[in-house]
């Protein structure tokens, strides 16, 4: 049998209304035209699909099996008609997100609970399993959003500044070096350096300040939460180095203090990834400025 969509509204639309007239005005189409299209699935079928006899007009066991079959397909064919109306007006999608930089789960939360109830519609998701390989994901559409800080010229993907942020160090308060004014890579030879359970290349105190200089530290330890971070440096077991916003957003703290990076700083800067192809699409223009409008927030703190 060769079934359209339009066989089983008739179906449908036969059962509801009791009749070919009044079936055939609910789907706009002449009652010759629906009953020549009733002869030519029975024909298909081989067996009787309607008691004609009856009044009102009803269902045979074999339009009974039918009708069981409209009744599942045709909800879900309306559902995805749905959906795919609500991908051409913008308002429903997927907001997949890979973050690059470990502290940024802190900061992304409150964005994301700003834009679920902005974009209900929009399924939201992080990927922290694709963080170290998020730009190829973005390209192969895996994900739809990297939080990076590490741009990079590729076709196609778009790179919008989110924030500027300084990677300083926090040390315990009686730490030797929190007599310092700044602190500089080799103050770090001997020192136990707390980090993010992260790859060298993502951290900032690594990429901007130790490789460069070739400086290793006495030991790396690593946490998964800054709040743990923070906690063993306040109790003198190791150094850190973390965002500046991070340590302003936490409660302040008089057992540990923080210093800049070399004398004169050093400034990195988030940025959100996108795809190129993606910019119009009014939800990723409203997560970028969520995200930027509460990087003002953390940075006014």
């Amino acid at each position: 049998m060769h079934i359209e969509f339009r066989h089983l509204r008739t179906i449908k639309a036969i059962h509801e209304m009791g009749g070919v007239a009044r079936a055939a005005e609910s789907l706009n189409i002449t009652q010759s035209a629906l009953s020549h299209q009733i002869k030519g699935l029975e024909d298909q079928a081989g067996v009787e699909l309607f008691v004609r006899r009856s009044k009102p007009m009803r269902l045979s066991p074999a339009g009974l099996r039918l009708l069981r079959l409209a009744d599942q397909v045709l909800p879900q064919v309306e559902a995805l008609a749905a959906e795919f109306e609500g991908l051409r007006s913008g308002v429903s999608g997927r907001m997949h997100i890979a973050i690059e930089c470990h502290a940024c789960f802190e900061w992304l939360f409150p964005v994301l609970e700003g834009f679920r109830k902005s974009w209900p519609d929009v399924d939201v998701d992080i990927r922290p399993g694709l963080a170290f390989d998020a730009l190829p994901a973005l390209l192969k559409e895996e994900v739809d959003l990297v939080v990076s800080s590490d741009p990079e010229d590729l076709p196609g993907v778009t790179f919008t500044p989110l924030f500027d942020y300084a990677p300083v160090f926090v040390a315990a308060s009686q730490h030797p070096l929190a007599q310092r004014q700044w602190i500089d890579a080799e103050d770090f030879r001997g020192q136990t350096l707390i980090t993010y359970p992260v790859e060298r290349t993502r951290l900032d105190v690594f990429s901007q300040l130790l490789t460069p200089a070739k400086v290793e530290p006495g030991a790396v330890r690593q946490a998964e939460l800054t709040a743990v971070i923070l906690l063993l440096v306040a109790s003198n077991r190791g150094v850190a180095v973390l965002p500046d916003w991070v340590v302003r957003e936490v409660k302040y703290n008089s057992d540990y203090v923080t210093r800049p990076l070399t004398q004169t700083g050093i400034t990195r800067r988030l940025y959100a990834a996108t795809r190129t192809a993606d910019a119009g699409k009014r939800y990723v223009g409203d997560l970028i400025a969520l995200a930027q409008a509460e990087a003002e927030r953390l940075q006014a703190a």
